[in-house]
């Protein structure tokens, strides 16, 4: 395929062969996300078996994010999730969003590189378990998908993430595009009826009976959703009995009244094409089945449940940010296009002025004129509504321009929202949400809006608070760690350092280099229990203890006795690994003692590699009295020693001796003439640039000549 028609026909093949892959494993609901430029979030691009509308909560989702589709790409595998239970347990984010029974399987679309994820939903009348041919069926189809992404960038057109998925069919012989087709699936389905539905709403086949109980003529209904051309069933509970019937693929039933007093039963029987909508007067149906209780709705307080829906969903990602930025980017990814938004200016009231925290859809410029603004401000509302805690919308320019003359020309929207970030009475921020075309706020959004608001601000002051103490722990571990490490006469030397990606981002892991006169050296590795504040003050101790004894020339064994003995006076609730190196290059002699720290690496010039046998002795901090054998071996030139952490090796149901062996074929095989990149190459094969469970510190030591 080449010429000005291949990109239509790289999208109608990729098309083509996701549309086969839904069909050929029975899916119900199919969905293949594909990785932002950013690499940090999943868009989705194709669909089938739902509405864009039904699907717009799950658009974007971001690569941390604890969703099946996700931990597919994050961890190249297979996410099987049998029963809705099992959801619950596994990722109960996504149960609250999803609560209806179905099976579910995310796997990854990679080739040459990671492209994106594959969705597929079942209704759960099939088996709660996957074999491993239809494993294999599935990764077959996505290694096919990823084939054709990948000829389509070669070609120059790769698929771009767009603002909306676009949605295909995957019945090739049936189509309910027309009144008559409708009604001709609605045979298949039921033995008679009344009603149809496509699967986004819209109502496709209506019979004379149903327009007489419904009391609307044929004309007025097809082509409507029901809860719009009929306001009777504007209700979220009626709402959510479609909504399961989608996505369950079960029957279901629930009562209605038409005002005023006519009491209707709404049997709803879906398959793949649509749903067939059984009407009668209430009691006068036979028994409804099983699977369907009875919903009467009859209490339910008037609402569009998609919008108490998109707010369930939205407040369930509110609840696990953990930064400032993560509160942006949310707002940005969810909640903008959820409300169909442009432009988003995120403000915090600090030391009496509003600073923008972040913002989207607007030009630099426009956001220095609007940085820093005092909380009394009269140029824009955000003061106003910050300060009295009500929210303020502005549905046309004009009506922003009588109070606010100058706003509308430096903003250059048409349509804003203000919604006051207020927790307890006391002020947090404000949110904007702008919109480049006029629009209306009713009243049902503008309570939605403002509920969110509420949520936000509790989100945005916790975020607030972990970033203050993320930067004084940050600033104290870095304060602690070498900046650089000396320079040693015949001896090359890296060292890295990453925090864990869970908790506050910092630990105890510690390493360092220090210079002994002109022809020796001491090397030490050490790890503190921990990844938090205590943790990273222990290590600052511990090495200033480390490095007072090696600069006064003691041997290994008697710096590590005399460094726990202080820790021991210290009487800390954490203990410590420890291994410590002296190099003496005079006498070509390495001296090695350790405190409970794994084995080092040596790497010998024939690239020979295998963990060094330095007898441990017991952690740091535990026993006063305790003892540290020492180990002696050569030191020849074109020797590599590589000291390391245990979050470096340690993998849970990995036994520890197979994950050190890994890790020197790993170092065995690695180019030495960078040693910054011979790090990056560890790190990278050791699968440690997800997300981390603990800390990793790493020291690499090459040995070129004599000094």
């Amino acid at each position: 395929m080449t010429g000005a028609g291949a990109p239509a026909a790289d999208v109608a093949e990729l098309d083509a062969a996701f549309a086969e892959t839904v069909r050929r494993t029975g899916a119900s609901i199919g969905a293949m996300y594909l990785l932002a430029p950013d690499d940090q979030t999943l868009c989705l691009h194709l669909l089938s078996g739902v509405s864009a509308e039904l699907a717009q909560p799950w658009a974007r989702v971001p690569l941390a994010a604890p969703a099946p589709v996700a931990d597919a790409v994050r961890e190249d595998r297979l996410v099987w999730v049998g029963s809705q239970g099992e959801m619950a347990r596994s990722y109960p984010r996504t149960a609250l969003a999803l609560p209806y029974p179905l099976a579910l399987a995310a796997v990854p679309v990679t080739g040459v590189r990671p492209w994106g994820a594959l969705l597929l939903m079942w209704p759960t009348t099939r088996p709660a378990h996957m074999t491993r041919r239809e494993q294999g069926h599935i990764a077959s189809r996505c290694r096919l998908l990823a084939r054709l992404l990948e000829e389509a960038a070669d070609r120059g057109s790769p698929p771009a993430c767009g603002d909306r998925p676009r949605v295909l069919s995957t019945d090739k012989g049936r189509r309910t595009a027309s009144p008559a087709m409708a009604a001709a699936d609605f045979v298949e389905r039921l033995p008679g009826g009344s009603c149809a539905l496509d699967l986004e709403g819209h109502i496709t086949y209506v019979s004379s009976g149903a327009c007489d109980l419904l009391g609307r003529d044929a004309g007025q209904l097809l082509g409507t959703v029901p809860w719009q051309s009929l306001r009777w069933l504007d209700d979220p509970t009626y709402e959510d009995r479609y909504r399961a019937a989608v996505i369950s693929r079960e029957p279901v039933v629930f009562t209605a009244r038409r005002p005023p007093d006519v009491w209707l039963d709404f049997h709803l029987y879906p398959d793949a094409s649509g749903i067939s909508v059984r009407i009668v007067p209430s009691g006068s149906q036979p028994a409804q089945p099983a699977s369907a209780p009875r919903q009467t709705g009859r209490t339910a307080a008037p609402a569009r449940a998609g919008r108490l829906h998109q707010l369930t969903h939205l407040s369930a990602w509110l609840t696990e940010v953990v930064g400032v930025q993560d509160v942006i980017d949310l707002i940005a990814d969810q909640i903008m296009p959820a409300f169909g938004a442009q432009g988003l200016v995120l403000s915090t009231a600090d030391a009496g002025r509003l600073r923008i925290a972040g913002y989207r859809g607007y030009p630099a410029s426009t956001i220095e004129r609007l940085d820093g603004l005092s909380l009394d401000t009269d140029f824009t509302p955000a003061g106003q509504a910050l300060s009295s805690g009500i929210p303020a919308f502005f549905s046309h320019p004009e009506e922003m321009r009588r109070i606010y003359p100058e706003a509308p020309q430096v903003s250059g929207k048409r349509a804003w929202a203000f919604l006051p970030l207020i927790i307890s009475g006391r002020p947090v921020g404000i949110c904007v949400l702008s919109y480049d075309e006029p629009r209306e706020f009713p009243a049902e959004e503008r309570a939605v809006m403002t509920s969110l608001a509420g949520l936000i601000a509790q989100a945005l002051d916790r975020a607030r608070l972990y970033d203050t103490k993320h930067e004084l722990a940050h600033g104290l571990q870095q304060a602690l760690l070498p900046r650089t490490l000396p320079a040693v006469a015949g001896l090359r030397v890296a060292a890295r350092y990453l925090p864990a990606t869970h908790g506050m981002e910092i630990g105890g892991d510690f390493y360092d280099l220090i210079r002994l006169g002109d022809t020796a050296a001491a090397a030490v590795i050490g790890d503190v229990q921990g990844h938090n504040v205590a943790a990273a003050a222990l290590m600052g101790q511990v090495r200033t203890g480390v490095h007072a004894h090696s600069a006064l020339g003691t041997p290994p064994d008697l710096v590590l006795h005399r460094t726990n003995r202080l820790l021991t006076d210290f009487g800390p609730d954490l203990f410590t690994s420890c291994l410590y190196a002296h190099l003496d290059f005079a006498r070509g002699r390495a001296t090695l003692a350790s405190a409970g720290h794994p084995p080092p690496l040596l790497r010998l010039p024939d690239g020979d590699t295998h963990p060094v046998d330095v007898p441990p002795g017991p952690l740091l901090g535990i026993d006063p009295d305790a003892d540290y054998p020492v180990t002696e071996l050569p030191l020849t030139p074109g020797l590599m020693l590589a000291f390391y952490t245990d979050g470096l090796v340690e993998t849970p149901g990995v036994d520890l001796d197979d994950s050190i062996s890994e890790l020197a074929d790993h170092l065995a095989h690695a180019d030495d003439r960078d040693l910054d990149l011979l790090i990056d190459v560890l790190l990278a094969k050791t699968s440690t640039t997800g997300q981390r469970t603990d800390d990793i510190a790493l020291l690499v030591l090459h040995h070129e000549a004599e000094p």
